[in-house]
């Protein structure tokens, strides 16, 4: 199976990443650190025009119908540039919308001007009705939270949340609010027999995680070829050297990984459910682990604040923690047959 990128996968990676570099360049994490939202109401809006948010979705909804492999791509693509704001829910919600029959309201996701809050769920709860106490992420200007559950995925009125409480994110693109809900009856609820969005949305996050990985091993590495010390670059050490090879073959195999896993899930494979668990574990293993050795390779220099590397580690904490902690995910991982 060739998991390479074809040429027009390269065009859609290479406009997004334009865009993203002209109009969310990584300053603008820093900018706006202290704002409500790390992206503002029209630049959120220029991001659903050109298409971001519904890539993967039936040209009858407002979307391109494009596999969703593409959409991993893009979302790699996101990773690599610390795209902040509410992309993963955006591109989710949309795709709820458009299946549960609401096309209007999959094209006002789609678009931009209606956002939706990623809400997690913290401990016991339930999606139907929606009871529990969850984690907002990018609630700022949102009218709708999805909640993806394993059984399905909801879409709810913000507001059903009650008052929110902003909760300090360690990550500075990232805006998060806590809530408990005792009950609220979802405006849409889309089962996972119609469509596992928890499937897709563990492999669009995935695809973040890679995103991030090959970046902090693209930084790591050129650093190593220009810092000099005693007269030499420090790439020059073998300690140096093999920590930036392993860093790139643990970005290889994420990626690699997560293509199939967004390939097996199209497919409806039987062993999706194994190739999407190892997607979440292979990418998140590997951005948390490849921006912590950056940061190690940049020595103090990783820890400041004009520095990218800790930005990466801190992004990769978030996503790795959204759709299942890593140790239950291992522990589902190999209980499946054929991890055995």
């Amino acid at each position: 199976m060739n998991l390479l990128p074809a040429p027009e996968q390269l065009e859609i990676v290479s406009a997004a990443g334009e865009f993203l570099a002209e109009r969310m360049p990584v300053e603008h994490i820093r900018a706006t650190r202290h704002e409500e939202a790390p992206v503002s109401e029209a630049l959120w809006r220029e991001a659903g025009e050109l298409g971001l948010l519904t890539l993967g979705l039936d040209e009858e909804a407002g979307g391109s119908g494009r596999p969703i492999d593409d959409e991993a791509l893009v979302f790699m693509e996101l990773g690599k540039r610390l795209a902040p704001g509410p992309f993963l829910a955006g591109t989710l919600a949309a795709r709820v919308a458009a299946r549960c029959g609401d096309a209007a309201l999959a094209e006002l996701i789609g678009a931009g001007r209606t956002r939706v809050a990623l809400a997690v769920l913290r401990g016991d709860g339930g999606a139907q009705p929606v009871t529990g106490t969850f984690d907002l992420f990018e609630p700022a200007g949102a009218a709708l939270a999805l909640v993806v559950a394993r059984s399905g995925a909801a879409l709810v009125d913000i507001d059903s949340f009650g008052p929110l409480t902003a909760v300090e994110a360690a990550d500075p693109g990232s805006r998060i609010a806590s809530a408990t809900v005792d009950s609220a009856e979802p405006l849409y609820w889309l089962p996972a027999e119609d469509e596992w969005i928890w499937g897709r949305a563990t492999v669009l996050a995935a695809a973040y995680l890679t995103g991030l990985a090959a970046a902090a091993a693209h930084a790591a590495t050129k650093h190593a070829k220009t810092r000099e010390q005693f007269g030499k670059p420090i790439g020059v050490h073998q300690a140096v050297k093999h920590t930036c090879v392993d860093m790139e073959i643990a970005a290889e195999a994420a990626q690699a990984q997560t293509l199939f896993a967004a390939i097996a899930l199209a497919d409806g494979r039987a062993d999706a459910p194994l190739q999407v668990l190892s997607a979440a574990a292979v990418a998140g293993s590997a951005a948390v682990d490849n921006a912590a050795a950056g940061i190690h390779l940049f020595g103090g220099m990783g820890y400041t604040f004009e520095n990218d590397m800790h930005l990466y580690l801190k992004r990769a904490h978030v996503f790795r923690h959204l759709f299942g902690e890593p140790t239950d995910v291992l522990a589902e991982l190999l209980a499946q047959d054929r991890a055995q």
